[in-house]
Parts: C-alpha cells; structure tokens; sequence
C-alpha cells in the first residue's frame, strides 16, 4: 500500500462550523503532493453572515464570494476530488464538521469518509508546546507563509502527515495507525430526515447560538470569574483530543466564561483546574493570543510558567481560545442530538 490521502481545509465566514466560504485540497499519492484545488464560496443561504473576527482571521468578505456558488452546490466537486480518500485535517473534528452541518443545512446527503487528524499525530509524535499548524508546519519542515489561506494550510496538513509516516517508517496510513496502536476513525454517511441533525446544526437552528458561537456571556473588565472544577466524563469518547487532559485556562476569553469553558472541557473528558501545576497538559490562552505569541513573549504568567515546565521537559500543549473552541467539539459522527 501507497501513502494515499487528501488533505482538506476549511475556512468559515462565521462561528457556525457550516458555514463554509473557502477549502483547500491536497490530494497525495505514495507520499507525494500530485494535485491541489480551492474554491471560493457562499456559504449555505441562512448562514452566510459574514462576522467580523473570521473576516479578520481569512481575509475572506462577502464581496469575495458574491458571485460564487453556494456550498451545497459545489461540493459535488469537491466530494469529486476527493473520490475514496482518507481525508487529513488539521483539527479535523472541526473540518468534517463543516461538511456535515454545511451539508444539513444545505438539506444534501454527506458520504463518509475515514478521517486523520494531524493534531492528534502531531501531539504523539512530535515535542511541541503548541500543536497548531504553523508550530507543527514547521516541525515537519514544510513552509507556511500564509496561515489561513485554504490551499496553504490543506498543503502543509500533507506535509506534515508526510513527515509523520516518515519519522514513524510508514508506507501507508493504515501502516501508521498500526505502528501507533491506533484505528483509523471514520465519519460514517448521513441522510436529511433519516439520520439525526448533528449537535452544532440543532443548536444553531434551534438558536440556542449566533453563528455556532455561545451567547449570554458577556466580556467583563478585570479578573475573569474562575468557576469549579467539575468531575470529567469518563464516559466521553477516549478518541476526543481533550479526553483524559488537564486544563488551564488563562487570561480572558472572549466567546464564553471561563465556567462554562471548564464545562465543555470536563464533558469531552478533561479534568480542569486553577492553576499550572506538575499535572497540566493543556493551556487554553484568552486575550486574542495566537501561537505566534509564544515566541514574541506577548502571554500570561500562566504562559510562562508553562514554557518553563516544557524546558523542563513536561509536555504541555498551548491553545489558542479559537484552537480550544473547535476542539472541544465532539469528534465527527459521534455528534449527540442537543436535550
């Protein structure tokens, strides 16, 4: 078996995850890069308010896809290019969750795909205190110059899941998730009307959130409310990318409070505390930090603290409050209708 795969990525014009207005393809055959696509788009009719943070995150305006054609009506291309592929993401329970909800509230069927997300390779196989796709791009020395153009951040997803098989002596991802002990997970297929909405699309329509992002929490001035730690889910799903991890939170974040983050955490299985200690293994940084940040010293003492302990040698990964936010979705086709 070859090193086969296509790499995807998307970006969103607002906090709905289906609200698709540009992706990037990679499609890689015997760990070679062999052909790239990318697509403007509207995203779904309903959802295609465009919010000022993503805007500034892309780029991408609703002038830039005025004349394009909506998701539903493009993904047949698409789902064209990538064919039968295992689809790499990075974060990739954020991407096949764009597919799904862009899919269900487009009322279009999605197919399954067996999935690889880098991230969660990306935490096992390399030492890095921020797994996000510039820190882990330039692990596995592939160049990023522009974060958050579809097409370059697809291209460096294959990148780096090219270095990983490579450090890891494998010929094919099914080779790499052996020598890993892992099994490779799949979004299973979906129908409109049979299969249940996943849960990002039953809240949005059920307005339970603006764009897919919580409302009624306020940002307040001073010191962010810390809220109790809860007891993690041990029910949760083992394969979730916060199962089993303990978290910090530092600094204010801007799209919910700090409790109700804590909550999220502790229902993917994480166990949350206050403060930094010899257990923590997940940093989540408000304030707009980004993971360039770690390197121009703009970050909390927390963050500090942190980067200590990983010179030190204790693995701790720093998030970002957006990496964190889509994160903490359930994984892709384990989706749990909203009670």
């Amino acid at each position: 078996m070859a090193l086969d795969f296509t790499a995807i990525d998307f970006e969103t014009a607002n906090g709905f995850r289906g609200s698709p207005c540009s992706v990037g393809l990679t499609k890689v055959r015997g760990g070679k890069v062999v052909e790239e696509a990318s697509w403007l788009m509207r995203p779904p009719a309903g959802h295609d308010h465009f919010e000022r943070q993503n805007i500034a995150i892309h780029g991408i305006s609703p002038e830039h896809v005025a004349d394009k054609p909506r998701f539903g009506d493009v993904f047949g291309e698409i789902a064209g290019f990538i064919g039968t592929d295992i689809l790499a993401a990075h974060n990739a329970a954020f991407d096949l969750g764009v597919i799904r909800s862009g899919l269900e509230v487009s009322g279009l069927p999605g197919p399954g795909y067996d999935y690889v997300c880098t991230v969660m390779l990306s935490r096992r196989c390399y030492s890095l205190v921020s797994n996000s796709l510039p820190f882990a791009a330039e692990e596995a020395g592939v160049p990023l110059v522009n974060h958050h153009d579809a097409a370059e951040d697809a291209r460096a997803c294959a990148g780096i899941l090219i270095d990983i098989a490579a450090r890891n002596g494998a010929h094919s991802i099914g080779e790499l998730y052996l020598s890993l002990g892992l099994d490779i997970p799949r979004q299973p297929a979906f129908h409109p009307g049979i299969d249940t909405l996943s849960k990002a699309t039953l809240a949005t329509l059920r307005g339970g959130t603006r764009g897919g992002s919580a409302v009624g929490h306020p940002v307040h001035s001073g010191w962010p409310e810390e809220g109790a730690n809860p007891e993690p889910n041990l029910a949760a799903d083992p394969a979730h990318p916060l199962f089993g991890q303990t978290v910090v939170f530092t600094g204010q974040l801007k799209g919910l409070g700090r409790p109700e983050a804590k909550l999220l955490s502790a229902e993917a299985g994480a166990r949350t505390e206050s403060r930094v200690t010899g257990r923590t293994t997940v940093l989540v940084v408000g304030d707009g930090f980004v993971a360039s940040d770690l390197r121009s010293g703009r970050m909390t003492g927390k963050a500090r603290r942190v980067l200590e302990l990983h010179d030190r040698g204790q693995h701790v990964e720093v998030l970002s409050e957006g990496e964190f936010l889509q994160m903490a979705s359930r994984a892709p086709g384990t989706l749990e209708p909203v009670s």
